[in-house]
């Protein structure tokens, strides 16, 4: 399944072409092994182009069952000794970038030998989306993509999303609702960080799947480099603004979605934000220009925050009510234009908010929602290429016929 392939491997930094072997092993025993107990890894994929050889060990879990840190120690030793380039994990647990791996411990073993991780729901999105687009050419390969397909979303392959916090988010939950404060180093907050980071991964492939396109987790440079960077800066969030925040970026979409749980407030807020159009002069047109793209049901719980220049502190209504009159944004406003708008569904979640699963079912149902009946309606604003006047035009054309008129030789 050369499509298949070239999607996963092009994650790991490899991309086969159409020279490039492909060779995939199963309980792979590597020939002069000195064990007792000889460590078998689930599977070794080879690819060969032409004189070079990249090799990778793959150890997979399924159902509950997570890394383990240990064997993934050995299995980098293995690799170091027989020339392999890199283990690959696969499980339920969800990773925001392969070379992110989920397990801590993982992350912190000392080894050269890099290791990526592939969820298993990754992979069904993968084949998917292969399906969908109608990507695969050969009508075997399509064949047999749809044969993975059926087994992976069968409930006998224990694949599975992420359908619930750990113990430690009602914990943290209710030390903030009782007016506590995170201490610099919380055990606890930094589970809650890695739960937080394997659901947005979830839902971006969640979006994946509906919208048939790639959705990704939009991350600054920073982070995408240094994951324990950005760990770092999410625990200090949580700690001194009691929020959990990621954006996910869907390919053509007006903006990157922006999800936010605050635990103070027990809301999840989800919304994109947009740059006002320039060509509108007054902060009502700009408005309008706003409401008409926003159709389908009007929803209480739907906002619209509109950022002013300077100093000028934000204003922010619910979309029922600029519907019904738009021109209360410049009440207090006189002489500003606003620049930009964030467009959000906040919900209050109350008791649902701490618990585990209740929590995370609600989010993979806002998200989705939010895009359906108001992201994907909306346009980025683009100026519009500038035009010849006409005016101009006559003008010239007038100007030429008086130039022939005075070069034309007078007559006799």
């Amino acid at each position: 399944m050369d499509e298949f392939a070239q999607a996963l491997l092009k994650t790991v930094s490899q991309r086969p072409g159409k020279r490039t072997k492909i060779e995939c092993f199963t309980e792979v025993v590597f020939k002069g092994q000195k064990r007792a107990k000889v460590e078998r890894p689930d599977g070794l994929i080879v690819l060969t182009t032409g004189p070079r050889v990249w090799k990778a060990l793959v150890e997979a879990k399924v159902g509950n069952t997570k890394i383990n840190p240990e064997q993934i120690e050995k299995y980098r030793t293995i690799a170091k000794d027989f020339g392999a380039d890199c283990v690959i994990t696969i499980s339920n647990q969800f990773a925001t970038r392969p070379d992110h791996h989920p397990d801590d411990a993982v992350r912190k073993q000392r080894s050269k030998i890099p290791v990526f991780h592939w969820s298993w729901m990754k992979i069904l999105t993968e084949c998917d989306l292969l399906i969908s687009n109608e990507t695969v050419q050969d009508s075997e390969q399509l064949l047999l993509m749809k044969e993975l397909r059926r087994f992976l979303t069968h409930e006998s392959a224990g694949v599975r999303g992420f359908d619930r916090m750990p113990p430690e988010w009602s914990a943290v939950n209710k030390l903030i609702s009782n007016g506590g404060k995170l201490p610099a180093r919380s055990h606890e907050a930094e589970i809650v960080i890695d739960a937080w980071h394997q659901e947005t991964k979830d839902l971006s492939l969640i979006l994946s799947r509906q919208t048939e396109t790639a959705v990704t987790e939009r991350l600054s440079r920073k982070h995408s480099k240094d994951p324990t960077q950005r760990r770092k800066d999410e625990l200090a969030l949580l700690r001194e603004q009691c929020q959990l925040r990621a954006e996910l970026q869907i390919e053509n979409a007006a903006a990157p979605i922006q999800v936010t749980a605050d635990l103070a407030r027990r809301t999840v807020d989800v919304g994109m934000s947009l740059r006002a159009p320039d060509d509108r002069k007054s902060a009502k047109a700009r408005l309008n220009w706003l409401l008409r793209q926003i159709r389908g049901e009007a929803s209480d719980d739907l906002h619209i925050r509109l950022n002013w220049p300077g100093r000028s502190d934000p204003t922010q209504f619910p979309y029922t009510e600029l519907v019904q009159d738009p021109a209360i944004v410049e009440e207090g406003k006189e002489g500003l234009t606003v620049y930009s708008f964030d467009v959000f569904l906040s919900k209050r979640l109350g008791a649902r908010f701490i618990q585990q699963t209740n929590f995370i079912s609600e989010l993979e149902s806002l998200v989705p929602d939010f895009y359906r009946k108001v992201g994907q309606n909306l346009t980025a604003w683009q100026m519009k290429p500038p035009k010849i006047r006409e005016e101009k035009k006559e003008a010239e054309d007038v100007s030429v016929e008086a130039i022939a008129e005075l070069e034309r030789p007078e007559p006799g």
